[in-house]
């Protein structure tokens, strides 16, 4: 596996948490929709923290550019999607489920734009650099504890 196919794939198991979110939410089983919001939350907060903590450094330092390059585009958008997160928990919270429509279309659409671009090009760019030394990065990936 390739890091870029690893990191995509990881976006999809995030999709997939989103998805089956919103099914229980129409469902109205409350219970459940708490738990799930917390493991989609958390997956996503994980994937975010990937980025910023390991990749994002790793590929500023090694395209020297200072991480004012797509990484910074790319935080700013990870900042928006962590600002959804406190308003969904507060929809949950009141069993709001049209907030909750609404706010999760907001994040889903941000997301696959963002996903979209990352990629597309990022991933693309970084697997270029790092690629021979893919092996011990999706290592890295596969054990990275948030």
């Amino acid at each position: 596996m390739t890091i870029k196919e690893y990191m995509a794939h990881n976006h999809k198991e995030c999709d997939e948490l989103l998805a089956q979110l919103e099914n229980e939410v129409e469902n109205e089983n409350w219970d459940e929709v708490s738990k799930l919001n917390e493991e989609f939350k958390h997956e996503t907060l994980k994937h975010f923290d990937i980025e910023e903590s390991y990749l994002f450094p790793m590929f500023d330092e090694k395209s020297a550019n200072g991480g004012c390059g797509p990484t910074k585009v790319m935080k700013m958008e990870h900042d928006q999607a962590r600002s959804i997160f406190p308003k969904i928990e507060e929809a949950i919270k009141d069993k709001d489920s049209d907030r909750f429509f609404g706010l999760s279309e907001s994040l889903m659409i941000l997301i696959q734009q963002h996903n979209s671009k990352e990629e597309q090009m990022l991933y693309t760019m970084i697997q270029n650099i790092f690629n021979s030394d893919n092996d011990t990065i999706v290592e890295k990936l596969q054990s990275y504890e948030f």
